[in-house]
């Protein structure tokens, strides 16, 4: 069956970037595209007209959000608070026994996944949080998130995460590692499963990956392991480095080098090995120390950083800067990381960023961070077929409308989406040549009942924070409300304080 998409701007690629048609149309045979241009000569089974819309290569989002999430509980706490969010050495001891239930953890990645799906993602690596589990990902839930995937038709790569060490907050505040060897190894064994039963299931939707957790959460055997079993299973690796002072600190005092020096010398670093977020680097403003060229030691691997400029904005830091990574041959895709799974709000934050750290325009416009969310991603995915709109690419295709009053006055396309466009103006998503969502619904899925699940699953984890508190401090003071809570309002009788 062949169908035939049409819009007002199709963005095509012509074998070496993205290309702009006016008026055109795509025309794809079950999963394959096989014609952009104007005109198509042959008969089709289908006609789709976008009308006024961009028509668009789906996003890749190399460090999707896969459950619900946490960061909203963390990016205003202060620094007096950050510590109260993290596992106490009592909590520890108490056996840190699994907050949600085999149910729960299961419903958290369809939650997850119909998200970044309305959101305008075709292709997604996810990422989940630890801070509530016993300790990582479990096989289960990841093969419940596979089936779920499935279920909604979105292309993804998956692998339980697993980790060795977990920071830990001592009686006096102070922040150590929490090391268990066993569990980690374990969990790496459960990875290399995982990947052997799901890489290429359902039709190939469903590929492996191995996903480490931090890298001061793993020893320096296991990094060499895990690089080992992603070249002999053939998938990639996405391990988080480079990314805040306590990681950064405790490598350096472990082995005077910076992070990425550290995975240099262990010929971790590679074409296959993805690492967000890579900005605490020698040079970095915020790094007290170390030396040499981290962005040398990224090209000359060929490695691929992963930049999530809205979660690492909302936490006060950014890439210095995504155009000087960028010169320096380092490739760099792009990952939402946090709710909104939103790449237009990341597009326009990570533009933002770079230009005020840069100083510059150059290298830091919108076009330069959807190649990024596209062919970049495509590229360290090892996927030619993925990420462009051409002959012979998946038919992995989305349409942002552009009929909304908020979207303005329509200039170049790219610059207009990105300026005033949000997630919520993907208008249909066609995966692997299924149309999987139209009008902002997802067939056969209940997003109403699916809302009110996902506020009770946060709602729980929320108050495991109360359990893992070194201070064991109230709810109002772990959690302070943007103003505070009353029952009434009498304005004639405020006296009010200075803020």
């Amino acid at each position: 069956m062949k169908t035939k998409l049409k819009g007002r701007y199709v963005i095509g690629y012509d074998g070496c970037d993205h290309v702009i048609l006016e008026n055109a149309e795509i025309v794809y045979e079950k999963d394959t595209i096989l014609y952009v241009g104007k005109n198509y000569p042959e008969e089709v089974d289908e006609v789709m007209d976008a009308g006024n819309a961009i028509i668009s290569p789906g996003f890749i989002d190399l460090n999707a959000l896969g459950d619900i999430d946490h960061d909203i509980l963390h990016f205003e706490a202060g620094a007096d608070r950050q510590k109260n969010l993290l596992w106490s050495e009592n909590y520890i001891k108490s056996g840190h026994p699994e907050l949600m239930t085999k149910e729960e953890e299961a419903f958290k990645s369809l939650y997850a996944y119909s998200q970044l799906i309305l959101h305008g993602v075709t292709t997604a690596m996810p990422i989940t949080s630890v801070f509530y589990k016993s300790w990582a990902e479990t096989y289960d839930e990841l093969a419940a998130a596979a089936e779920h995937a499935a279920g909604l038709g979105l292309r993804i790569y998956l692998g339980p995460s697993f980790q060795s060490g977990m920071r830990a907050v001592q009686p006096d505040g102070k922040i150590k590692l929490h090391w268990d060897e066993k569990a980690g190894e374990a969990g790496l064994r459960k990875a290399i499963e995982f990947v052997e039963k799901f890489d290429g299931a359902h039709e190939g939707m469903v590929r492996g990956m191995l996903a480490p957790e931090r890298i001061e959460s793993q020893t320096a055997n296991q990094l060499k392991r895990i690089k080992y079993y992603s070249e002999k299973l053939n998938v990639p690796i996405k391990l988080h480095a480079a990314q805040g002072s306590f990681e950064f600190s405790t490598i350096w005092e472990a082995h005077h080098v910076t992070p990425i020096r550290y995975l240099y010398d262990l010929g971790f670093l590679g074409p296959r090995t993805g690492i967000p977020h890579a900005h605490f680097i020698s040079g970095y403003s915020k790094a007290k120390y170390g030396q040499g060229d981290d962005l040398a030691l990224l090209a000359e691997t060929n490695t691929t950083v992963i930049h999530c400029p809205l979660i690492i904005g909302r936490h006060g830091e950014a890439l210095e800067s995504f155009a000087k990574y960028k010169r320096a041959g380092i490739n760099i895709a792009l990952g939402t990381d946090t709710f909104p799974p939103d790449m237009f709000q990341n597009v326009r934050t990570g533009s933002m960023l770079s230009r005020l750290a840069a100083g510059e325009t150059e290298g830091s416009v919108y076009a330069d961070f959807f190649r990024s969310a596209t062919l970049d991603a495509a590229a360290f995915l090892g996927r030619n077929d993925l990420g462009r709109i051409t002959a012979g690419a998946k038919a992995d295709i989305i349409a942002i409308d552009l009929d909304g009053f908020h979207m303005g006055v329509i200039d170049d396309p790219i610059r207009t989406m990105f300026a005033s466009g949000s997630g919520r103006d993907v208008k249909l998503s066609i995966i692997n040549g299924k149309v999987v969502m139209k009008d902002q619904i997802i067939l056969d899925l209940d997003l109403t009942e699916i809302k009110y699940k996902g506020q009770q699953y946060f709602n729980k984890m929320r108050r495991g924070y109360m359990e893992r508190d070194y201070q064991e401090l109230p709810e109002n003071e772990l959690f302070k409300p943007s103003f505070k809570v009353v029952e009434s309002v009498n304005a004639t009788e405020a006296i009010c304080e200075n803020k």
